[in-house]
């Protein structure tokens, strides 16, 4: 996903937006085509028709029913995607990813399992939050393994910086939760320093240093395991957005 960080030069005038994605037409494959122009429309949605208004942000009618509402930024292949939603029939997801490939592979997951729980959302969540989702909207914000970026020269290009998080902590209500996870130590590090660092957000582990074991209705993906395979650490994180007038 992006994250914009106009910054003004000396004469005024605003830099580029700095973003946390590439986004690359990646071609499909002719079963993932054939999933594509068949399902997209009826479960798929893209994120600058939202944006420019040529369609509404309107999940309640998406789902046709008013539920709690959990946004994943970045499906991936989607497996996690669709395995929580399945887990939770009664919490409606938004699913969104720039990487077609994995959204025609949920596509075909949302079919095969029945889902009517799950919409897909192609394009940068960031910018649909910062204009499109209101405040105190979202149960859920679910941020896992983002693009590490680990070059220090592209740190600046990660999701989880203080001003997206401070944006993206109004979007949930009073008690919904923001969790990450990331395989990678340094993020890890980052992603606890910038939620430390966010007044509206309180730490729910007990942990002396802020890690969350993984929850069990998280599912561990291909991806997590290769990393435990090549012996790097999942680090989970687990916050809420605190209660008005909480200590």
């Amino acid at each position: 996903m992006a994250e914009h960080s106009p910054v003004g030069n000396a004469a005024g005038v605003a830099h580029p937006p700095i973003t946390t994605f590439v986004h690359q037409r990646n071609r499909l494959t002719e079963g993932q085509q054939g999933a594509w122009d068949r399902w997209w429309p009826e479960h798929g949605r893209d994120i600058a028709d939202l944006l420019s208004g040529a369609l509404p942000y309107d999940p309640a009618a998406w789902f046709g029913r008013t539920a709690p509402l959990v946004l994943e930024i970045g499906t991936g292949m989607g497996e996690t995607t669709a395995a929580l939603a399945a887990a939770a029939p009664d919490i409606d997801h938004l699913g969104a990813e720039v990487f077609e490939p994995g959204l025609a592979q949920l596509l075909t997951r949302v079919v095969e399992d029945g889902l009517t729980n799950l919409a897909l959302l192609r394009g940068d969540a960031v910018e649909l939050l910062r204009t499109r989702v209101p405040e105190g909207s979202l149960d859920g914000i679910r941020i896992y393994f983002p693009d590490p970026w680990p070059k220090r020269k592209h740190r600046k290009r990660r999701l989880v910086q203080p001003a997206f998080v401070a944006m993206a902590v109004t979007r949930l209500r009073p008690g919904g939760t923001l969790h990450m996870a990331t395989d990678w130590d340094d993020y890890a590090v980052q992603m606890r320093s910038v939620a430390d660092g966010e007044p509206l957000l309180e730490n729910t582990s007990a942990d002396p240093e802020g890690w969350t074991p993984r929850p069990p209705w998280r599912p561990v993906t291909k991806f997590e395991q290769r990393a435990h395979l090549e012996g790097r650490d999942v680090h989970d994180l687990l916050y809420r957005r605190s209660y008005p007038n909480s200590t």
